[in-house]
């Protein structure tokens, strides 16, 4: 595969801005409520979105799959913020990208279910590995929370994987550009209903909680996002895509160390290297055995 044929970097540069996302968005809960947060981070989104629509000139949506961009609207980020912002509140960003790291396994049995996609046995192994290795990272340094957050959150990855079911679908006849900016459109407008408390809060916060908002909504919603979608419409499989999300709880904890001073210890390089070591496994260990097995049949 040619790398401007690759899903790889897409995946990369979504997966940075994601994990960002999770130390923002602990910070911002500081001074604002889950709801009207959710609200804020994608109305920057759909403003720079806007911009680049515009600038691009991308066709709008056919008119008879207006509902599709409604559903992704729905469950990518109406249904999805609303839940990932009440389950953060409540715990570490490290329990959070935890629980938000079973997304990847629940979009693989989507996958499965509803687009006949199948992993191999060591693409379940890999999966198996990471998720170790995810949850190694968390109790090893006993951030692990226990209360109804967990709850949200593991509605949060449910509402992600069925969002990566319906950004498969519509990349087969749209752009990364369209396939999310309509999307995140739809969930923009549904999140409108907490507009008049978002105007109230943000009248009373500090200008650095507003520069984090537009990192929120430029980098982790609006450049994410394309980039996901955009990911999914170069890949054979969603799973080889979904995959990249066990990588956030290292990358979490990285940009947690950078921004909030939250210093790595052993159990964080332990998990770290248990998760790179799934992916790669994930990515290249069918390759590896089918050449290993091919020497062998050649001997």
């Amino acid at each position: 595969m040619k790398f401007k044929d690759s899903f790889h970097p897409y995946a990369g540069i979504t997966i940075i801005f994601w994990s960002l996302a999770f130390v923002l968005t602990r910070l911002l809960l500081q001074y604002f409520s889950a709801f009207p947060l959710g609200f804020l981070r994608y109305v920057v989104a759909s403003i720079a979105l806007m911009v680049i629509a515009l600038t691009a000139k991308i066709a709008p949506p056919n008119k008879v799959d207006l509902k599709w961009f409604l559903l992704s609207g729905f469950f990518g980020f109406f249904l999805y913020m609303i839940t990932f912002n009440k389950g953060i509140a409540s715990v570490t960003a490290a329990t959070s990208s935890v629980i938000i790291a079973t997304a990847p396994v629940i979009t693989a049995l989507l996958a499965g279910l509803f687009y006949k996609e199948k992993l191999s046995a060591i693409q379940w192994t890999a999966t198996a590995v990471e998720f170790s290795g995810v949850v190694l990272l968390s109790l090893m340094n006993s951030i692990f929370s226990l209360n109804s957050g967990l709850l949200w959150l593991l509605l949060a990855a449910l509402s992600l994987g069925i969002y990566n079911l319906l950004q498969r679908k519509l990349t087969k006849t749209y752009s990364g550009l369209q396939t999310a900016t309509y999307s995140i459109f739809a969930g923009t407008l549904m999140l409108a209903i907490f507009l008049p408390a978002a105007v109230s809060e943000v009248r009373a916060v500090p200008p650095v909680q507003l520069l984090y908002i537009a990192t929120l909504g430029i980098f982790s919603s609006a450049i994410a996002y394309v980039t996901w979608a955009q990911a999914l419409k170069k890949a054979e499989r969603t799973s080889s895509v979904s995959n990249y999300m066990f990588i956030t709880p290292f990358l979490t904890t990285l940009l947690g160390f950078v921004l909030t001073n939250e210093k790595p210890d052993g159990s964080t390089i332990a998990g770290s290297a248990v998760i790179l070591l799934g992916v790669l496994i994930f990515n290249f260990g069918d390759r590896l055995a089918g050449k290993v097995f091919g020497r062998k049949n050649a001997v």
